[in-house]
């Protein structure tokens, strides 16, 4: 019932939504009803009260075209494989020069993969980029099947294949266990789309090093609680109905909950902005909360894995991290150029939870692993942000130009 509660909620505030827009579009359309600063405010508050949704689709990445030397190049995303729980995208530019291939591994966390825009902006630059978009699993049949850890797994190195021999792979949080799994089970194999480097920023190689109160949620209760508790069953009015999924809004109820004070305080600048007629600095926020609030749901298989093998075992850091049956040998890889980044400040993957990933690929020689530490930045700004177009972008590059 958790699910068809929450879209009960949604509907009996729809209503309110559609009178909110109403009177925003009244007052942009007649604008000499609004001179008035208590006009202003109710237009504020209108707006406010338009936004109190989360929306279910992909955003767009509104990347219509990058700066390539001293060029503005156009952009177009083209979908190079199509599979029923997640898509490989390609963000093609007409240039002559070859750039290294790169894929970008999304999280499947509750948020789509347009929560990495910013990361992918950057990295186009230089580099011809591909990115795994998740499906929202409320929109995916029952009749395709599950999706665990190791369907993850399989994708990463379907996704590998289908770009080809030299690649480079970059993983963003959660799926940099994912990512080392796949990199190593190629590795084994002496797969030719091997990637040429692997960067892992801001991921639970060892939750256990200095635990984070993500982390110590993870642990603290038992698999059968996640499963009685956080797991609902999609209604009938969409594509997956009766699949059972972790719905993405109690992800980002989750996430918010760890910083309440900062979205009320966002909200109450974006308010104070709209009544001044401050448009660009509110534009600023709203562009962030509406990526922020676009949120996806997870398969039951998939979510309680990663509870049991990545949070509550750390399976990949005791050596026991299994591939369809078979143990995974991060000490396979021998010729993939390991990076790893951490944010000093990340209080979701804490320092040392990403590095550890260093003792374990343990045949790699010195000279193909390296280190970096942003102390000054979050867990977001890790892969967004000023920092990262400024300190740690380079780092990236250079590694993926060491490995050309």
């Amino acid at each position: 019932m958790l699910y068809q509660a929450y879209q009960f909620q949604e509907d009996a505030f729809a209503p309110l939504r559609v009178m909110a827009r109403s009177w925003s579009a009244l007052l942009q359309a007649f604008p000499w009803m609004g001179g008035s600063a208590f006009m202003r405010q109710f237009e504020a508050a209108m707006v406010l009260t338009s936004r109190f949704e989360l929306t279910h689709t992909r955003p767009s990445f509104g990347i219509a075209s990058v700066m390539v030397g001293n060029r503005d190049v156009p952009v177009t995303l083209e979908t190079a494989l199509n599979l029923p729980f997640g898509n490989l995208l390609k963000f093609s530019k007409d240039i002559d020069a070859p750039q290294p291939k790169v894929l970008i591994v999304a999280p499947l966390s509750g948020h789509f993969a347009t929560l990495l825009r910013g990361t992918v902006q950057t990295m186009l630059k230089d580099h011809e980029v591909y990115l795994t978009d998740w499906a929202n699993a409320r929109d995916v049949p029952v009749e395709a099947g599950v999706f665990g850890v190791d369907d993850y797994v399989a994708y990463i190195c379907r996704f590998l294949e289908t770009i080809g021999p030299g690649a480079h792979v970059l993983a963003v949080c959660q799926p940099c266990v994912q990512t080392l799994a796949a990199v190593s089970i190629m590795s084994e194999d002496r797969h030719p789309a091997t990637p040429r480097s692997m960067t892992l920023m801001a991921g639970p190689i060892d939750p256990s090093e200095s635990p984070t109160a993500v982390n110590e949620f993870a642990v603290a209760k038992s698999l059968s609680w996640f499963q009685n508790s956080v797991i609902a069953e999609v209604p009938n009015r969409f594509a997956g109905k009766g699949r059972r999924v972790y719905p993405g809004f109690l992800q980002l109820l989750a996430f918010m909950a760890m910083n309440m004070d900062r979205h009320r305080a966002a909200h109450g600048r974006l308010y104070d902005h709209l009544a001044a007629g401050e448009t660009e600095q509110a534009e600023r926020i709203k562009k962030f909360y509406d990526e922020y609030f676009a949120v996806l749901d997870l398969p039951e298989e998939f979510y309680i894995e990663t509870i049991d093998r990545i949070f509550q075992r750390a399976e990949l850091a005791t050596g026991d991290f299994t591939f369809r049956g078979d143990i995974v040998n991060p000490a396979a890889i021998r010729h993939t150029a390991l990076l790893t980044v951490e944010g000093g400040r990340d209080d979701i993957c804490a320092m040392g939870q990403t590095s550890a990933a260093h003792d374990l690929c343990q045949s790699l020689r010195p000279h193909l692993k390296r280190h970096h530490l942003q102390a000054n930045v979050g867990h977001y700004g890790v892969f967004s942000g000023k920092h990262w177009e400024r300190e740690i972008y380079p780092v990236v590059r250079n590694m993926i130009l060491a490995m050309e």
